[in-house]
C-alpha cells in the first residue's frame, strides 16, 4: 500500500536563503522581505515553483535572500524577463522586485507593457523616493524640492504617482502598503497573488541613509491613525483614532473631502463606501496625499480581466487544431529549397 504524505506547511525558514543580507542596517527592505516571506508561507506554493526577478538597485538584491528560484537581471528589464519566464513556465508564481528608479525611470516602458498585457506576474515596487544604491540621486517619485547629490538646490521635477501610472497603463489590480505594517503587508501580498493577471503593489519603504523619514508624516505611529486610511471593499472609508473621520464624495465638485461623523449632521451613511471595482474612485483615492488627506492603503482597485499567458496558449492550441501536425521528415525531404509565404 502506497501512503501519500501531505507536504509540510511552508515556514519563513524554508523561504530564507543562506546568503548574507547586504542591505544597510535599518533599511526598510528588511521589513519588506519579512512580509513577503510571511505571505509566501501562507500561500504555500512550493519554493521550486516560485521565482523572483529583479533589475538593478537595492531592491534588486531580493532574489539572493529568498530560497526560491531567482534572476538578477539588468536595469529596468525585470518586467520583460518576468514576462518571458511566465510565458515559458506558466505553472510558476512569478514576482518582480523593483525600486522606484528601476521600475519607473529606465524600466517605465517595460512596466507599462507587463501591466497592459495583463501578464500573470506580481510587481512589487519598493518606493523610497530616492536612488539608494547609487548614493542618493532624486528618482521619478521624488517630491519637488528634494535635495540630493544630483539636485543640491532641490528637484524641480514633477514626481510620478506610481498607482496612477499603473491605472493609466491598464492595471487590473493595484494596492499599497508600508514596509513596517507587518500585519497589513502580507495580507495585501496574498491578495495580489490570488489575482490572475498583473498585480501592482506599491510599498512605501524607508531609506535610512539617503532619504530617512520621507514618509514619516503618515507612517509614524503617533500620526498614522489620522494620516492613513485602510481600505476594505464594501466598507465605509473611515479613519482616525476613533474611526470618526471619513471620506465623502462631493457630488457637486466630484472631489473627495474629509468629514467628521457627528458634525453638521454627518452620519456614517454620508461616508463613501469603498468599491475596489470602480476605476474612477481608485484614481481619486490614489491621488490623496498627507497631510491634506489620509494616504489610501490596501487594495485600491481590483477588476479581473483575461490574462495574457492563457490567451497566448489558447491561440496556439486553436491554431494546432486547425492545422495538421507538420512532419519534420517530410519537410527535410521535400527539396533543396523552401518557400516561405508571408
Amino acid at each position: 500500500m502506497t501512503v501519500v504524505k501531505s507536504p509540510e506547511k511552508l515556514t519563513v525558514k524554508d523561504l530564507t536563503s543562506d546568503q548574507e543580507v547586504r542591505w544597510c542596517p535599518g533599511c526598510g527592505d528588511y521589513a519588506i522581505i519579512k512580509g513577503v516571506r510571511n505571505a509566501l508561507a501562507e500561500i504555500g506554493t512550493p519554493t521550486e515553483k516560485t521565482v523572483f526577478i529583479s533589475g538593478i538597485g537595492c531592491a534588486a538584491r531580493f532574489p539572493y535572500y529568498m530560497a526560491t528560484y531567482g534572476f538578477h537581471t539588468i536595469h529596468g528589464r525585470a518586467p520583460a524577463i518576468a514576462t518571458g519566464v511566465k510565458l515559458t513556465n506558466p505553472e510558476l508564481d512569478v514576482w518582480v522586485a523593483t525600486g522606484d528608479g528601476d521600475c519607473l525611470s529606465i524600466g517605465g516602458n517595460h512596466t507599462l507593457h507587463v501591466i497592459r498585457r495583463n501578464v500573470d506576474v506580481n510587481v512589487l515596487l519598493f518606493n523610497n523616493e530616492i536612488y539608494g544604491l547609487t548614493k542618493g540621486q532624486y528618482s521619478p517619485t521624488s517630491k519637488i524640492g528634494t535635495r540630493s547629490p544630483s539636485t543640491p538646490l532641490g528637484s524641480v521635477d514633477n514626481p510620478v504617482s506610481a498607482i496612477e501610472f499603473a491605472l493609466g497603463s491598464g492595471a487590473r489590480f493595484v494596492a499599497r502598503s508600508v514596509d513596517t505594517l507587518q500585519k497589513h503587508l502580507p495580507g495585501v501580498l496574498v491578495r495580489a497573488h490570488g489575482h490572475k493577471g498583473a498585480s501592482f503593489v506599491e510599498i512605501f519603504q524607508n531609506c535610512i541613509v539617503y532619504n530617512d523619514g520621507v514618509f514619516a508624516h503618515f507612517t509614524d505611529r503617533s500620526v498614522a491613525a489620522d494620516t492613513q486610511v485602510h481600505l476594505e471593499h464594501g466598507k465605509p472609508v473611515l479613519f482616525g483614532k476613533d474611526s470618526d473621520k471619513g471620506i465623502r464624495l462631493n457630488t457637486t465638485t466630484l472631489k473627495l473631502e474629509i468629514v467628521k461623523i457627528g458634525e453638521n449632521g454627518i452620519t456614517e451613511d454620508d461616508i463613501l463606501v469603498h468599491d475596489e471595482t470602480n476605476k474612477v474612485l481608485a484614481t481619486l483615492l490614489a491621488q490623496m496625499q498627507a497631510p491634506e488627506f489620509p494616504v489610501a492603503l490596501g487594495v485600491i482597485y481590483c477588476e479581473p480581466a483575461a490574462e495574457y499567458t492563457s490567451a497566448v496558449y489558447e491561440q496556439i492550441d486553436a491554431v494546432k487544431k486547425q492545422s495538421p501536425t507538420p512532419s519534420l521528415k517530410e519537410l527535410l525531404h521535400s527539396g533543396h529549397t523552401w518557400q516561405v509565404d508571408a
